[in-house]
């Protein structure tokens, strides 16, 4: 009776190979490339965008071979919290868990907002946060049916995403040789990329604008999450971190090329996508309202991946004891349905465009979503370099994990030392600095609030040994 019981509050391991590699793809192919590549360019320059998006791809490879180890061996929902709980301490656990949780929940507001923005494109007298409420509505509405109709949704939803970004660098390498002649600049567009160009607010902004870039990068890490509810994660974990990983890398530095050739840094910002702009340019009929049509698809859909993220890391919580067990119920459809409504409560910030200017909104929400996601991977690697030792200390042996780390343990401590990095530079940045102390204060709290409320528990639970 207990083991039926068990089994009816338990996720479906119902997403196949090709559902986990496009959800992890399509999870970073949103906001972050079609908005905020122009912003962090406009910031940082051609050479810092192009510098600050290179560095982050080698921290991504970082976390996600970290993470790859962990979720190999241990493939549950909700795996950040619970490596972190196991691994370093409950309280970790706790306190990186709350952290994603809010991280991920704020980017689908941002989401929200940037879609808002797209839609100005069409229905300029209509208010940006109307579309907010829609697109909250339309997408809570997607989250609440069964987790194979969410998965084969951003199936298809990846795919065309991933179809109009090689379209887009197609044009835009065209364009750039002069094979297609662009309105009001001569080609080869080269120009822009000249030496004295490429930095013109100084080297030091990009470490500043890094805050930009892992944002960008958020949601690579759905792969662990969605471990608990896939097929043969042994096999398909794997291979997904690699097409992914060379995928998104490939996808960004060419998209930050073509941008910094055709457009100066002055032309380029947040309220409207440049990869329209430039469709615009190229005068191909309907192809700016189709590229605007589907990057408005490919922010929903970044936006539905965090609510699913969001959704089963809050499952996971209350299953550790970490979060009201309300939210580890499921429903018939066995989606955890009351934390997909807690989950929702924030994308509600989007509506904060009725309030405050739409490009204020998205820069604040970005910020607090950056910050969560550089602790939460800090976490990650962490929590690998504690597995291992553990791991070894149990009797383990290296060669018998599926999935391993190369050159432990620099891989995880390197990975540590360019997070923290990147944190202490936003202390520089008057912008940023309120969320970044309100996102470090929230993890100390949160860690200190748990630790002191389950002591004994805390020391117990983190000595336990090794197991899946």
């Amino acid at each position: 009776m207990v083991e039926q019981e068990g089994q009816k509050n338990q996720l479906n391991r119902s997403m196949k190979r090709r559902h986990l590699f496009m959800l992890s793809l399509g999870g970073v192919i949103g906001t972050g490339l079609f908005l905020n590549a122009g912003y962090t360019i406009n910031q940082a320059g051609a050479g810092g965008a192009l510098i600050g998006y290179l560095f982050g791809g080698v921290i991504l490879y970082l976390v996600m071979v970290c993470l790859g180890e962990l979720a190999v061996y241990m493939p549950v929902t909700g795996s950040f919290q619970t490596y972190a709980s196991k691994f370093i301490s409950p309280s970790a656990g706790f306190s990186l868990g709350w952290m994603y949780f809010i991280g991920s929940a704020t980017t689908a507001g941002v989401e929200f907002t940037a879609a808002g923005i797209l839609m100005k494109r069409w229905f300029p007298d209509i208010s940006v946060w109307v579309w907010c409420a829609i697109f909250i509505l339309l997408l809570f509405t997607l989250n609440a049916l069964t987790t194979r109709g969410f998965a084969e949704a951003e199936y298809w939803f990846s795919g065309i995403k991933v179809v109009a970004v090689i379209f887009f660098i197609i044009i835009g390498f065209s364009a750039i040789l002069g094979i297609i002649p662009l309105a009001d600049r001569p080609a080869p567009y080269m120009e822009h990329l000249a030496p004295k160009g490429l930095f013109p607010a100084g080297i030091a902004i990009v470490f500043v604008t890094m805050m930009n870039v892992i944002f960008s990068y958020q949601g690579s890490e759905l792969i662990g999450i969605a471990a608990g509810e896939s097929e043969e994660p042994q096999k398909n974990i794997p291979r997904a971190i690699r097409n992914v990983l060379f995928r998104i890398i490939i996808f960004y530095i060419a998209s930050i090329i073509i941008l910094s050739a055709i457009f100066p840094t002055k032309e380029l910002g947040i309220l409207e996508s440049p990869f329209v702009t430039l469709m615009d340019l190229a005068g191909i009929p309907f192809a700016p309202d189709i590229m605007n049509f589907v990057i408005l698809t490919a922010i929903l859909s970044v936006g539905n991946s965090c609510i699913y993220a969001s959704t089963r890391l809050l499952w996971a919580m209350a299953h550790d004891g970490m979060a009201p067990k309300v939210f580890g119920k499921l429903s018939k459809r066995k989606v955890p349905f009351t934390a997909l409504v807690f989950t929702m409560i924030f994308s509600l910030l989007s509506l904060l465009t009725s309030v405050f200017a739409a490009e204020t909104v998205f820069v604040l929400l970005m910020s607090i979503a950056g910050i969560s996601v550089t602790i939460s991977w800090m976490g990650i690697a962490l929590s690998q370099f504690m597995f291992r030792r553990k791991y070894i200390q149990a009797g383990g042996k290296v060669e018998d994990l599926k999935y391993k780390v190369p050159f432990y343990p620099v891989i995880p401590l390197i990975c540590i030392i360019f997070c923290v990095s990147i944190l202490v530079f936003l202390a520089f940045d008057p912008t940023q600095l309120a969320g970044l102390l309100i996102g470090i204060g929230f993890l100390l709290v949160s860690y200190i609030f748990y630790y002191f409320k389950n002591r004994k528990t805390d020391k117990v639970s983190s000595n336990n040994e090794i197991g899946a």
